[in-house]
Parts: C-alpha cells; sequence; structure tokens
C-alpha cells in the first residue's frame, strides 16, 4: 500500500483550555513557592534559630493540618454549583500566606504562615483535580501529567529565579521570599480569567447534604479502599522534602547552590511528568505507579548512604523521576474507578489521609535527626516504608478489568 493509500490516522484529541489554564495556575503558584522552599531550612534552623526538631514540626503541620481541609473541599466540590470558587479561594490564601514569611522574626508566626499557605493548598486540591478529571474523560493521565510538568516548570523557573536573585542581584533570603507576592497574583488572575466549572454538570441540591454528610449513595468501592491504605504506607515514608535539603547541606552543598539543585529536580519533574501520564494511558497505571514508589525507596536509600556534593546532585535529578512516575498517574488511577459524581470526595478523602499521615512522619524524622545528629537514619527508615507501601500495592491493590483504563 502506498503513503497515499493509507488512510489517515486520527488526530490525537487537544487538551481543553481549562486544563491548559489550569496548568498555567499550577506554574505560575509553583513558580512562588519555590522562590521560598529551598531557603525553608536556612531560614528556619539558622536565621530564626530552631533545631531540626522544631523544623520537623513546623514541616509536618503545615503539610498535615491542612489535610482535613482536604476532604471538606474534596465534599464540598461534589455539590456545589461551581468548583472554580472553591478554586479561587485556596489560591488566594496561599497567594497571600506565603510573601509574609519574608517580616517572621519568631518560628511561631513560621508556623502560622506555613499552616495557613497549605490550608489554601487543602482548599483548591480536590475541586481543581476534579475540574481536570472532568475537562479530560479518556485521556486522563495525559490531562494530569500535563497539569503535573507545568506544575514542576513552574518550580523550576522558582529555583532559578531565587538563585539569580540571590546570587547576581545580592538580595537578602527576606527579599527573596517576600518578592514571590508577584507570581501570587498573577495566580489569581488566570484563575478568574479563564478557569470555570464544566456547564452542566449535575449536582446534589445543596439542601440535601452538608459539608460533613456524604453527598451521595455513589460507594468508592473496594479498590479505593485497598489503595487507600497503600497510599497510607507510602505517606509514612514521604516526610517533608525539606530533609533531604538538610542532607544536601551535610553532604557538603553550599546553601546559595540549593535552589538550582531545586530547580535540577524540578527540570527532571518537568520532562517527565507528561511522559509518566501518557505511560500510564498505554500499559496502565498500577505498573508505572509500583516503579515509581521504588524508585524512591532507592532514592531515600542513597541519600542516607551517599556523601559528597556530586552524589547529591545526582540523587536530586534521579529523584525528579519519581514525582514523574507518580503524581499524575496516582490521581489517573483513582479517577478509573470513581464515578464522576464521587471524585471530588474520593481526592479529598485520600489527600487528608496522606498529609495527615505527613505529620507523625515528619516530626518522627526530625526528632530522630536531632537523636542521631545526622539524617543517615531517618532518611533509611523512610525507604523502608516505601518499599512497604511497593509490597502491599503488589499483593492487594488489584482493580477489575472493568476498571482498568482504556488501551
Amino acid at each position: 500500500m502506498s503513503a497515499a493509500d493509507t488512510p489517515p490516522q486520527p488526530a490525537r484529541p487537544r487538551l481543553h483550555p481549562v486544563v491548559k489554564a489550569a496548568g498555567w495556575v499550577s506554574f505560575l503558584t509553583d513558580l512562588g513557592s519555590e522562590m521560598i522552599y529551598p531557603l525553608l531550612p536556612e531560614f528556619i534552623t539558622v536565621k530564626l534559630g530552631a533545631s531540626t526538631a522544631t523544623f520537623g514540626v513546623i514541616e509536618g503541620f503545615a503539610e498535615g493540618t491542612p489535610a482535613v481541609v482536604r476532604y471538606f473541599s474534596g465534599t464540598w466540590a461534589d455539590v456545589v454549583r461551581d468548583r472554580k470558587w472553591l478554586v479561587l479561594a485556596g489560591y488566594s490564601l496561599s497567594s497571600a500566606a506565603k510573601p509574609f514569611i519574608a517580616l517572621a522574626q519568631i518560628t511561631p508566626v513560621v508556623f502560622i504562615l506555613r499552616v495557613l499557605d497549605k490550608i489554601g493548598k487543602g482548599i483548591r486540591t480536590a475541586p481543581r483535580d476534579a475540574i481536570v478529571a472532568d475537562y479530560s474523560e479518556g485521556m486522563q493521565g495525559r490531562a494530569f501529567g500535563y497539569q503535573r510538568a507545568m506544575d514542576h516548570a513552574g518550580a523550576v523557573g522558582g529555583g532559578l529565579a531565587c538563585y539569580v536573585l540571590l546570587r547576581w542581584l545580592g538580595l537578602d533570603i527576606t527579599w527573596v521570599i517576600g518578592l514571590s507576592v508577584i507570581p501570587g497574583l498573577l495566580t489569581i488572575l488566570v484563575i478568574a480569567l479563564f478557569v470555570h466549572d464544566r456547564p452542566g454538570r449535575e449536582v446534589k441540591p445543596a439542601g440535601k447534604a452538608s459539608p460533613g454528610d456524604d453527598p451521595g449513595p455513589i460507594p468508592l468501592g473496594r479498590t479505593y479502599r485497598s489503595y487507600l491504605v497503600a497510599a497510607t504506607l507510602f505517606a509514612l515514608a514521604n516526610s517533608s522534602d525539606a530533609f533531604l535539603l538538610l542532607r544536601a547541606k551535610e553532604m557538603g552543598m553550599e546553601v546559595i547552590l540549593m535552589p538550582l539543585a531545586w530547580a535540577v529536580l524540578h527540570v527532571v519533574k518537568t520532562l517527565t511528568s507528561l511522559a509518566g501520564g501518557i505511560l500510564s494511558d498505554r500499559v496502565g497505571r498500577r505498573p508505572v505507579l509500583l516503579f515509581g514508589w521504588l524508585l524512591y525507596a532507592a532514592v531515600y536509600g542513597s541519600f542516607a548512604e551517599f556523601t559528597g556534593v556530586s552524589a547529591a546532585w545526582a540523587l536530586f535529578a534521579v529523584y525528579g523521576v519519581f514525582f514523574g512516575a507518580t503524581e499524575g498517574v496516582a490521581k489517573a488511577f483513582v479517577a478509573d474507578f470513581i464515578p464522576r459524581g464521587a471524585r471530588g470526595r474520593a481526592f479529598g478523602l485520600l489527600g487528608m489521609v496522606e498529609g495527615l499521615m505527613l505529620i507523625p512522619t515528619s516530626i518522627f524524622t526530625g526528632w530522630l535527626w536531632n537523636c542521631t545528629g545526622s539524617g543517615h537514619i531517618p532518611l533509611l527508615v523512610n525507604a523502608a516504608f516505601a518499599v512497604a507501601a511497593a509490597a502491599w500495592l503488589i499483593l492487594f491493590v488489584r482493580p477489575e478489568k472493568k476498571e482498568l483504563p482504556a488501551k
């Protein structure tokens, strides 16, 4: 058959403009966040003089306390008429809280602002993910992969901006943190103009459900409950990534280079997130997710065992592959076996459980770090929990054939 006789291939469907807008929201938000995040360990433990244990408490509660908000936000997302306003409220709170960290003189103020920032994340995440899922039926791996890729691209920009402001312009850490207000304002503008809910979406009348009620009779199912156990085990492995920055400092990396190392991490995240989502659309979510969790265990074990700045740079790069194989894929995995009317609740409950586990995990990691004087043992413990989560995923999380993504 000649090329002229070859039937034309159907064009790959394009991502909906709302999905693309949500990606730009993630880009701008992480641009601001990652101007701050690589500097937090230095700001808290050196500038404010806090111990590693105190740092663990701050990061644990910052990541974990808002998890309860995620569940209620997810429940609201299934019953409110327009989920855009939940998304806008969450991003607005985060954008307002982060720059004020620059003015903090004592650790309790940083604690409050970090928690407020993450409460905003808790409000916005489930409704945003539900909107993305609704606008991307049949290509959710690609859509969530795109969203994560844009998120990580923003983080690359944030790390590079942080380095330029510190090294080339000679600004103090506090000024760099304060300038994060600019991408925060742009985030709010993009949501207001370009993000909207799916028209004609069926919702339960508000009078029949309150935020604490089950928004409908749709069960979340056996696969979801089994996956929730695996996700909980993995959350116990997943202490704050800021501990890796502390470990990099132990390995000899200069503080001023940490934003660049963080940018390298996010470059790899960006390059692998979309690929990970597309791969999961083709071969299934579970194999890709399993690979990511085992890679996480290997990276944390290597951070614990290796020394030297070169090893730290390499491990940050490899760590990025883990995110590409898991973040968007895990959300698409849940979306595969949860009906539309319960996705907000499913994402919210999952986020609540994962987030709550971050409190004891980060506190324990900081305490153990303080007791042992280094990150060697705490990071090995994290790696062990990741292996346990992968084992559960292999043995007990088996979606029925009808729940698997279409090939």
